[in-house]
């Protein structure tokens, strides 16, 4: 358990995510985790509310309020929907609730919040991309490739989603995501061209997803956890 995380939380589901996760981690990448907590459920009926996420730095990890958690993955938010598709090996804890959870995880998506989250996130990687033309100096190469890299798997990550309603979190062909970053630090102007095409191939492609996610499904879920959980241990 994180240190800042309130001595009352259970821990309900949480892993390691980011590049070692991806198979794109070098030697000095950090080792992120995820995960999603829940408190007493009496906790959560004071004046005073808990905080719904808590991130600390030395290790990096991020823990979210299961609450918290179910709305960001029926918004398909990719840095959290990716906590339900790790390989098995990449689990730290896992709960009966939060195997209850992984299970209902093609329920959670729908195609229009695939189809937005993902490009959003990939277009918020192009935005913090070097503009221009000319080729990143050598201070920035590491950023630029970083976010380059990172653009690619998003796209590809939710087009995957969006055409199969499966994910595979583990990249099949991450020198692929690495030459990528390479290429966009030499020419930055390449990152545009591939998402332009990314779009094209979003706009042409027929999901296999609903519109609308199964809320029902996660409200019974979220419920059962505050069940659970509805006194201090």
């Amino acid at each position: 358990m994180t240190a800042d995380l309130d001595p009352q939380a259970q821990i309900i589901l949480s892993g390691i995510v980011g590049s070692i996760a991806y198979g794109l981690a070098g030697p000095g990448s950090d080792i992120d985790r995820l995960g999603f907590f829940a408190l007493p459920t009496l906790r959560l009926l004071g004046l005073v509310q808990p905080q719904p996420s808590v991130v600390s730095a030395k290790p990096d990890s991020t823990m979210h309020e299961v609450g918290k958690a179910v709305s960001l993955l029926l918004a398909c938010n990719p840095t959290v929907t990716e906590l339900l598709w790790l390989p098995e090996d990449l689990y730290e804890v896992q709960t009966p609730l939060g195997r209850e959870l992984i299970a209902l995880r093609g329920s959670l998506l729908s195609a229009n919040k695939v189809k937005s989250a993902y490009l959003g996130y990939a277009t918020q990687q192009l935005r913090k991309l070097a503009s221009g033309d000319e080729p990143a100096c050598a201070g920035q190469r590491p950023r630029v490739a970083k976010h380059a890299r990172h653009l690619m798997r998003l796209v590809h990550q939710g087009y995957d989603l969006y055409t199969t309603g499966r994910m595979s979190v583990r990249l099949a062909d991450p020198q692929r995501h690495l030459d990528f970053g390479e290429q966009v630090a030499e020419r930055p102007d390449r990152a545009a061209q591939f998402m332009a095409q990314a779009e094209e191939r979003f706009a042409g492609a027929r999901s296999v997803l609903p519109q609308a996610p199964d809320e029902a499904a996660a409200q019974d879920w979220l419920l059962g956890v505050r069940k659970a959980l509805w006194l201090e241990r």
